[in-house]
């Protein structure tokens, strides 16, 4: 077995006395989808939010390839291949779907400011490398033919992978997608599948928080599901589809038919 790429030991974080996250722990394989679900307010997103560094751990540790991470910033972690998305669409809607992703590349850019101010030719070499890295990314995730639009002129499920395309640009070794088929149609959903599947393929860990049963049985290796900020069940999709608990306590009836029919 790999080593792992991403580890948490028994993290918890408290608010108010209440406990958003209890003790989870996990690990994430190179290359592998690793999924996230639970009713709402399971805490998956305060889960995620911890392994990003927007928020500071009550307890425990976050590994990332073996180092302690526990408490760096997202800048830092940035640095060290981890990236993500959001629920809510983070996109400069007034800037082309190209710019949008060499955003993302800003971390690997080495020409300074001056250098942008007189307009050297390291800088427009530099940019260019970039862009086309960009197109290249765009091509990945099937809106080559939109690069020079503008994001705001996309469609919903466009942007989605607009934004997973920007957060590819970071070069990332793992990558965090909270709900990328939120607000999705069938169609777009599947080309969210499309891409999550590429991202795997291509030696990038992948660990996803989604409601969407049929996409999270469908593509996930490995699937950990939390109740009241408590991990319940964690194994592979079979295992987590028959579990009663997860049945009770999440999945129901409706659920249980959707993930089966995944």
């Amino acid at each position: 077995m790999s080593f792992p790429l991403l580890e948490t030991d028994n993290l918890s974080i408290a608010f108010g006395g209440i406990k958003a996250v209890d003790s989870v722990s996990l690990t994430v394989q190179p290359g592998k989808i690793h999924s996230i679900i639970g009713p709402n307010g399971a805490g998956k997103t305060t889960l995620f939010n911890l392994i990003s560094g927007l928020y500071q751990p009550s307890s425990g540790r976050v590994k990332l390839g073996g180092e302690d991470v526990t408490g760096l910033p997202p800048e830092q972690l940035a640095r060290r291949g981890l990236s993500r998305s959001f629920q809510n669409l983070q996109i400069f809607f007034r800037m082309s779907a190209c710019d949008n992703v060499m955003v993302g590349r800003h971390r690997h850019e080495k020409t300074s400011m001056l250098g942008h101010l007189f307009a050297l030719p390291s800088v427009r070499a530099e940019n260019a490398r970039s862009r086309d890295l960009a197109m290249g990314l765009l091509e990945r995730v099937g809106l080559a033919g939109v690069a020079n639009k503008e994001a705001g002129s996309l469609s919903y499920g466009a942007l989605k992978r607009l934004e997973i395309a920007r957060a590819l640009a970071t070069e990332p070794r793992i990558l965090l997608l909270d709900e990328p088929a939120a607000g999705c149609n069938a169609i777009e959903t599947e080309e969210i599948d499309r891409v999550i599947h590429d991202v795997a393929k291509s030696g990038i860990a992948v660990l996803l928080v989604e409601h969407d049963m049929r996409l999270v049985m469908r593509i996930s290796d490995h699937v950990l599901v939390l109740e009241r900020g408590k991990s319940l069940v964690s194994g592979t999709p079979e295992t987590v589809r028959n579990d009663p608990r997860v049945i009770t306590a999440y999945l129901g009836t409706f659920g249980t038919e959707e993930a089966n029919r995944a």
